[in-house]
């Protein structure tokens, strides 16, 4: 399994970075975990082929994480042409905010036909399902944003690779990264407390019982930013490489 953080940032570019947008490559499937707003930015500045691109997994429905959806659907139609199925997979409500996104932005567009299939899956959390090529298990967390919020365990290449989405501390993240070879971590926050986002102490506090083999922390604002040569696990960067 091999992953790029296409996007890193905030949902306010903190640090001049992308929304979150990463793109996992496996012997079976090549998916993106999450598409914010800034993602086809981020996939023509990394030269990455968004036709290579047949999962979408998005994890809650807020513009820094799944606004980059309307592009990359018109960006399929006019420029790099596709025919190759999309499958976007989120929770409920996926499928409606997203036609309600393209026609703010892009009035008309979500009723035009295409050459390639857009397929919506929303699934229920605490339920396994495998969807092309990719097993995964959506677990609910905390975090505002008018529909059920997820954090995701995925499993392929016998790796896992585990994500909170955001969210303020929940023992549910417990089972989502327990032993998981990679575990990507919200830290929005070096120590302050903000509601339904989390903070680098806090996090910290539970690593241990998380039991991850691996982790990197991403979704970085200013005071975290600040303090990154400050902590011993690993931080997200726009364009890093992960091997897992």
């Amino acid at each position: 399994m091999r992953l790029r953080f296409l996007g890193s940032g905030d949902a306010f570019g903190s640090g001049g970075r992308f929304n979150a947008c990463f793109l996992v490559e496996t012997t079976a499937s090549t998916f993106l975990v999450e598409c914010g707003a800034s993602s086809m930015i981020a996939m023509r500045r990394f030269h990455v082929n968004p036709n290579r691109i047949g999962t979408v997994f998005v994890s809650h429905l807020h513009g820094d994480h799944f606004g980059g959806l309307p592009s990359m659907i018109l960006d399929g139609q006019f420029y790099s042409r596709r025919t190759a199925p999309l499958t976007l997979v989120g929770p409920p409500g996926l499928g409606e905010r997203l036609t309600q996104a393209m026609e703010v932005l892009f009035p008309g567009s979500s009723k035009v036909e295409r050459k390639f299939v857009t397929e919506i899956r929303e699934i229920p959390p605490d339920q396994t399902v495998t969807i092309n090529g990719v097993t995964v298990t959506p677990y609910t967390v905390q975090h505002l944003c008018g529909a059920p919020p997820f954090a995701y365990r995925f499993a392929c290449d016998d790796k896992v690779l585990a994500y909170t989405g955001d969210t303020e501390w929940t023992e549910s993240l417990l089972a989502v990264g327990r032993g998981a070879d990679l575990l990507i971590a919200e830290a929005l926050f070096y120590e302050r407390k903000v509601k339904y986002h989390l903070d680098y102490a806090t996090l910290k506090a539970s690593l241990a019982r998380i039991g991850a083999r691996r982790v990197i922390l991403t979704h970085m604002g200013p005071e975290m930013l600040a303090h990154v040569g400050d902590v011993p696990e690993e931080t997200a960067e726009d364009g890093k490489v992960v091997e897992v």
